[in-house]
């Protein structure tokens, strides 16, 4: 028997599994304030898994690292511009993480919700990043049929953002760097 960790439905907590980490969906350098070379297919989008954890992000990707190979970039609250409107405790923890390939692409952060608790499982959502606002609100738009819309697409400091359930269940993130 599973212990019980809060009354939350799994579609409400996946809602709020994030929001309070948008900035973990920023490219580690660009949160480290490193500025970020254009590279080809930057327009692009991609869609990536992103996975939270409960403080182990960073073995983790340094596990998946040891198999997939690749680089792994990762930056920790402490080192990012989130740092001022973080609690102490959680300054060690990682708000970006991401691990490039030639096979896969994975992204990640720990948990950063102090109010809430993870829950096995809800841990994972997909990842749409790049291209422009445009391009992700039309997205966004037809992924909003039917589905629970947490987080509005909209521009903030860093660009754009955006999270919701859709009417399957399944949650999207949506993150871009250029402005409207």
């Amino acid at each position: 028997m599973m212990p019980k960790f809060t009354s939350l439905s799994r579609r409400k907590f996946v809602a709020i599994a994030v929001p309070a980490a948008a900035l973990a969906t920023l490219p580690a350098p660009s949160i480290a304030g490193a500025p970020i070379a254009p590279s080809q297919g930057e327009d692009m989008m991609t869609l990536t898994p992103y996975l939270l954890f409960e403080g182990t992000c960073h073995d983790a990707m340094e596990f998946y690292k040891s198999v997939f190979g690749g680089e792994l970039t990762s930056t920790k609250v402490k080192d990012s511009p989130a740092k001022d409107h973080m609690p102490a405790f959680q300054q060690d923890k990682t708000i970006n993480a991401r691990l490039r390939s030639s096979a896969i692409e994975i992204s990640a952060s720990d948990w950063l919700m102090p109010n809430r608790t993870p829950v096995r499982g809800n841990t994972v959502c997909l990842y749409l990043s790049g291209g422009t606002f445009e391009d992700l609100d039309s997205l966004f738009e037809k992924l909003s049929e039917g589905a629970d819309v947490t987080d509005p697409l909209r521009e903030m400091f860093f660009g754009a953002y955006g999270a919701l359930n859709d009417k399957f269940g399944v949650r999207w993130m949506f993150q871009s760097n250029k402005p409207s």
